[in-house]
């Protein structure tokens, strides 16, 4: 009977605070642009800049590490957000707005790499995941429904994700010292799968560039182009994120039954599909049909994505390394989508990020096939049953006992009456042995005896 397997709840509350941020993005960006006097390039800067900060620090920590261990790293980015966040929510100054979106990215990011080098070290890396997209995902929407009725103002999303982390600091005093992080290693080892890895990587920053571009102007789409209000509009990404709450939960259900490579390539060319849709939205129906459907399926793509780098390496690196390679994605999402909305307009904007989609796919599926084939190969031997091979008994033979006639034992010689022949030694038989075992002992050859006898009676 297997152990009961635990929740790592210090772990999952970790994974939601670091990963608060980008949930948040729309309305983060869409505050700045309303809040301050700031473009709506200058503020899809600020949220990229934001992004940038917190992949930055993802990938010092998986190419540099250091000796402090989990629970310290975690205090540490905890920290961070809190400072950086809050001071950027409390001021209206837009230098020190723009220093505290990138003190507290370097937070979200420390947090957000002890997180997923966390999760790969444990025995079911997709499940802690599931469980860290839906807390995210229903924090998230629950903010999207509360932060339009608290007034208007570019701090209320900066000050949830501050006070999110500092609600996790005490919690990372329940992290697992074991824990492995970057960070705790000792020695070098070279890094497994390394083409796989690679290519999951590489992949990494369009997948997440071509749906945070959409996602860090949605807002303005629901605004300009669908004609909604701004409650109307949080309403819409609550209810969408509850409907990748569904996704999420159909994810932990599906489990690995299909393997990495058709959610992750399947659910792109959904992904795709709901990206035009949501660009080219005209209306509320539109608009939120596209953005419930796309909320359902990124999450759970992204959770077989995350999952499958975790497999990659139970040290954490990869996940480390992909989660960073895709925020960089991330950060040039706001900035992107700007640009790409400005020059186009949205509904040709859609369509571009949903070839980007389409091409980032391939690779994905790839190295989702290339993870799962070895592990195929190793594990047909231990799947093969044991076959019990039962041993017939041997049937005893019955040996009759030998009966000696009686003539052969009245002509028995009794054994004290036989005569002792004594065998004469010669000097040149034995003068070889002496001399090795009692040198000097003198051998003499008895009289009458040839050698031709003593070398018959030897042999």
């Amino acid at each position: 009977m297997s152990a009961p397997r635990t929740t790592p709840w210090p772990l999952v509350a970790l994974f939601t605070a670091g990963y608060l941020a980008p949930y948040l993005l729309p309305t983060t960006v869409g505050r700045l642009d309303a809040g301050l006097p700031l473009t709506t390039t200058e503020a899809g800067a600020t949220g990229s800049a934001l992004l940038l900060s917190s992949a930055t620090a993802g990938f010092l920590l998986a190419a540099r590490g250091g000796r402090a261990g989990a629970r310290a790293l975690a205090r540490v980015g905890l920290t961070l957000a809190v400072l950086g966040y809050g001071t950027a929510a409390l001021t209206g100054s837009v230098p020190a707005v723009v220093a505290g979106v990138l003190v507290g990215g370097l937070g979200s990011g420390t947090a957000t790499a002890v997180a997923a080098s966390g999760i790969a070290g444990r025995t079911d890396p997709h499940r802690v995941t599931t469980l860290g997209l839906l807390t995210v995902s229903a924090l998230a929407g629950a903010l999207y429904l509360t932060i339009p009725h608290l007034g208007p103002g570019h701090g209320l999303p900066l000050a949830a994700i501050a006070l999110t982390a500092l609600a996790v600091l005490p919690l990372t005093s329940r992290l697992d010292t074991r824990t492995a992080t970057p960070t705790t290693t000792t020695g070098h080892t070279p890094l497994p799968h390394r083409g796989t890895g690679l290519l999951l990587a590489a992949a990494m920053p369009c997948w997440s560039l071509a749906q945070n571009s959409l996602w860090g102007v949605s807002g303005r789409i629901g605004l300009t182009q669908a004609h909604l209000t701004e409650v109307t509009v949080g309403a819409v990404f609550a209810v969408a994120l509850g409907a990748g709450l569904l996704g999420v939960l159909g994810a932990g259900a599906l489990g690995p039954r299909m393997g990495r490579a058709v959610p992750i390539g399947v659910g792109t060319v959904l992904i795709a599909v709901c990206v035009v849709l949501s660009a080219s939205a005209s209306g509320p129906v539109s608009f939120a049909g596209g953005e419930i459907a796309w909320n359902a399926c990124y999450p759970l793509v992204l959770s077989y994505v995350i999952g499958l780098a975790a497999s990659l390496d139970p040290r954490g690196r990869w996940a480390v390394l992909v989660g960073s390679a895709g925020s960089l994605g991330t950060a040039a999402g706001p900035l992107a989508g700007s640009l790409l909305s400005a020059w186009a307009g949205y509904p040709a904007m859609g369509r571009i990020l949903a070839v980007v989609l389409l091409v980032s796919a391939v690779p994905m599926t790839a190295a989702a096939l290339r993870a799962t084939a070895p592990a195929r190969r190793t594990t047909r031997i231990a799947d093969l049953p044991v076959v019990e091979i039962p041993l017939a008994e041997l049937p005893h033979a019955e040996v009759a006992p030998l009966e000696i006639p009686d003539s052969v034992l009245a002509n028995r010689v009794p054994l004290t009456e036989l005569p002792l022949t004594e065998l004469p030694l010669t000097e040149p038989l034995l003068a070889p042995l002496l001399a090795e075992t009692a040198p000097g002992l003198p051998v003499r050859a008895l009289p009458g005896q040839s050698n031709s006898y003593a070398s018959t009676s030897a042999r």
